[in-house]
């Protein structure tokens, strides 16, 4: 990619609407470069034929559609692909395509590394190293070669949504609005640990569903696992959560990893019951998968059930989410981590 020219994918229509005009082009071209990026993903400018010649050199002379091939991927034997995707900075991200029957899900990255450390997660041992730009992560859905059977997106990948708001939510304006994939906001869901003033930012901004990681109901045990609770703590973030409606379109959920012995007991249980009353939510309980140099041990089936079944009869509706992936290591971080220790960074 040429680093020299401006990258057209991630541009809002306003943003389009000012570079015609910077360039003296008409008004309306602005809604056509929208949809042959949007609509079309072209790879060049060329491409966008109904724009005069004159005006495509004109505007390649300065930008490109900026979108990149992955360069890796992992293929798992439950259908689901790990893609490794370039980024401007020149570092790499991870892509993880789910499909399930009639459904296909994309977990996309906003963040090289990450800051939140948790002690569960392979991208936090990384160390932070950049935030992606609206383009960088909408290429991970441009370039998807799956790209046209995805039904749903979670911001579950590489790094804290809430850390790289403002392009989180310049990517998930793209995604809803007219001008580009006009997607309803309820296909997309951004994940949390919290982070003090940027998720109330979130709530009010968006209308995209919002999945809070938890993973333990004890605000000292939670500090243990995931540093964040230390900024805004796990009680903080539902008392907010509150102030929002759930009990329609909008979906409120919680992601809980079970370590056995550790945060799967009655008593996290009946802290969790606790925790969330008043709350029109739901848990999604999460196998562990390992990570090396970490020793946390995932909790059983049986455990995870019992936990599953106390939870539902006590009004927390609470699911098991099916662990996909596990042979090619789908949990975010290894094979990026993979691809900076081959290159020696």
């Amino acid at each position: 990619m040429n680093d020299e020219k401006k990258v057209l994918l991630g541009m809002s229509l306003a943003e389009l609407q000012q570079v015609v005009a910077e360039l003296g082009m008409p008004k309306f071209t602005a809604a056509q470069i929208a949809k042959w990026l949007y609509q079309q993903h072209v790879g060049t400018i060329d491409e966008m034929t109904n724009l005069s010649k004159a005006n495509r050199e004109k505007l390649s002379q300065s930008y490109q559609v900026g979108c990149m091939a992955p360069i890796d991927s992992q293929h798992s034997k439950d259908g689901t692909i790990k893609y490794l995707f370039p980024v401007a900075s020149g570092h790499f991200v991870e892509t993880v395509y789910i499909p399930d029957g009639d459904r296909a899900t994309l977990c996309v990255s906003c963040q090289v590394g990450c800051k939140m450390n948790c002690l569960f997660c392979q991208t936090g041992k990384q160390g932070y190293e950049g935030s992606l730009s609206a383009g960088d992560i909408l290429n991970q859905i441009y370039s998807l070669p799956e790209r046209e059977t995805l039904t749903n997106i979670v911001f579950m990948g590489q790094g804290e949504p809430m850390d790289n708001l403002d392009a989180v939510l310049r990517a998930t304006e793209v995604l809803t609005s007219d001008y580009g994939y006009a997607w309803s906001p309820r296909r997309i869901t951004v994940s949390s640990v919290g982070v003090k003033n940027k998720l109330k930012r979130f709530l009010d901004e968006s209308e995209c569903h919002v999945a809070i990681s938890m993973h333990s109901p004890l605000p000292e045990q939670r500090q243990q696992l995931m540093p964040a609770e230390k900024q805004m703590s796990i009680t903080d973030v539902v008392e907010l959560l509150k102030q929002y409606d759930f009990s329609h379109q909008r979906r409120c959920s919680f992601e809980y990893i079970c370590f056995a012995g550790l945060n799967d007991t009655t008593t996290h249980a009946r802290e969790i019951i606790k925790l969330l009353r008043g709350l029109d939510c739901r848990v999604n309980l999460i196998r562990f998968h390992e990570i090396p140099g970490v020793d946390l041990p995932g909790a059983d089936e049986k455990r995870m059930e019992a936990m599953r079944d106390y939870l539902t009869a006590h009004g927390v509706f609470t699911t098991i989410r099916a662990s996909r992936g596990q042979d090619i290591f789908a949990a975010c971080g290894l094979l990026s981590t993979a691809k900076k220790q081959a290159a020696g960074q």
